[in-house]
């Protein structure tokens, strides 16, 4: 089995793994934001609310790195 290796999606995942992105502390702040409202504030349907975004926050930006990364790869083939 002959193994050919490519370099040119490796550079796109070296250069953001190397820095905590804007939807990392998105998401860690709507956590926090819950847990203020479901706990301090007793309001625990917004807090379950808020409670969701961080999942939709770091889909979002899956998608979009994989997109990124799809580019990367089909601009390196071309």
């Amino acid at each position: 089995m002959s193994e050919s290796r490519d370099d040119s999606g490796d550079t796109v995942v070296a250069e953001s793994s190397s820095r905590l992105s804007p939807a990392v502390l998105a998401s860690a702040a709507s956590v926090a934001l819950a847990l203020y409202y479901y706990y301090a504030q007793g309001d625990k349907q917004r807090g379950q609310f808020v409670g969701l975004w961080p999942t939709t926050i770091l889909a979002l930006a899956i998608y979009f790195k994989l997109d990124e990364i799809r580019k990367a790869l089909a601009q390196a083939g071309d």
